[in-house]
């Protein structure tokens, strides 16, 4: 029989390296849902949305070696409000499964256009704890080993304070900084398989990582305003991601419904001695160990005694104190409780 198969996927930006691999990965997740070789492949029709013409997204068919299947290309109807950066395909092929067994393919933010075929709830985990327990470490090496998205929550809110800091505005002026957030603009992209982080178009991934916005983002994490809106985009993501965040509130109050839940803490003093050694080796130490033992006081008395959405150990998450332990003893041992249910 002739079967017709539906597939999409969405792109980070506009350039050639981004439409290959992405369609690439949609052709082969087709191929392999749906048990096809390339000599079952009748004919690919692909079509894009008008912000992608940097390649032709047939390239992708030929860059995997499928070299004899006829392609055509088009442009999307241009519907307002329609999800962009978006590639789309449909594919005819012979196959045997009949036409309730074929399977269709939606990847990437491309899952919002049939959510109904989505076969399994979001891989999402949540990492909560206070500041220098190990937490973005751990998150990113479990991304690795479950090949899904870490997204490191606490740098959304260093872009707030930095652009505060910026603009010469009290981090601790709740009715500054809110005005300041009405307009600004955080996005999360992900190049190289690297996190980037951009502030109103300008990529800030390195001025976010200086102790005065460390402290800043400290001090604006504890505006509803703030939070709200940093929340808003964090839900996004784990809707349309197998995601794994860290943070001080993921597992009580942005992912409350997360299947995997973690506090990971450690003494203060060694909390302190890390970030120490962490700046050291950096070359960026411009204060001594008690200056750094004294802002992780600081900042645990701010995170677990905000008013909205405080520092706290959900309720049915696992703790784990990571004083005493390396990083790849911590990461084992969640991925110990993550493989019994997955």
């Amino acid at each position: 029989m002739v079967r017709a198969i539906r597939g999409a996927t969405t792109v980070d930006s506009n350039t050639e390296e981004e439409i290959v691999k992405h369609t690439s990965d949609l052709l082969l997740e087709i191929a392999k849902k749906n048990n096809l070789k390339e000599e079952d492949i009748i004919s690919i029709f692909f079509t894009a949305t008008k912000d992608i013409n940097a390649a032709f997204p047939a390239i992708a068919a030929r860059r995997i070696g499928w070299t004899s299947t006829p392609l055509m290309c088009g442009e999307e109807i241009d519907v307002p409000g329609s999800l962009q950066k978006c590639i789309r395909v449909l594919v005819h092929a012979e196959t045997s499964l009949t036409k309730d067994e074929i399977k269709h393919v939606y990847l990437r933010d491309a899952v919002s256009l049939r959510p109904d075929l989505t076969e399994r709830k979001k891989i999402n985990i949540a990492i909560d704890g206070p500041a220098g327990a190990g937490k973005s470490t751990i998150a990113k090496m479990l991304s690795k080993l479950l090949k899904v998205i870490y997204l490191d929550t606490g740098a959304m809110y260093r872009a707030v304070a930095l652009k505060a800091i910026r603009n010469g505005i009290n981090t601790k002026s709740e009715y500054d900084v809110e005005q300041m957030v009405k307009d600004i603009n955080i996005e999360i992209k992900y190049i190289n398989n690297e996190q980037r982080v951009y502030l109103d178009g300008e990529d800030v991934s390195t001025q976010i990582r200086t102790p005065e916005v460390s402290v800043g983002a400290s001090d604006v994490a504890v505006f509803p305003a703030v939070r709200i809106k940093m929340v808003e985009i964090q839900r996004q993501i784990a809707m349309q991601n197998d995601v794994v965040m860290d943070g001080r509130d993921i597992g009580t109050f942005v992912l409350p419904d997360a299947p995997f839940k973690f506090f990971l803490t450690a003494s203060p003093q060694e909390r302190a001695r890390r970030r120490y050694n962490e700046m050291l080796e950096k070359g960026q130490v411009c204060k001594s160990y008690e200056e750094i033992l004294e802002e992780i006081l600081y900042r645990d008395k701010n995170d677990s005694q905000r008013a909205f959405a405080p520092l706290a150990k959900a309720k049915d998450a696992i703790e784990i104190d990571s004083t005493d332990m390396l990083p790849e003893e911590v990461a084992q041992k969640m991925m110990s409780y993550i493989n019994e249910k997955i």
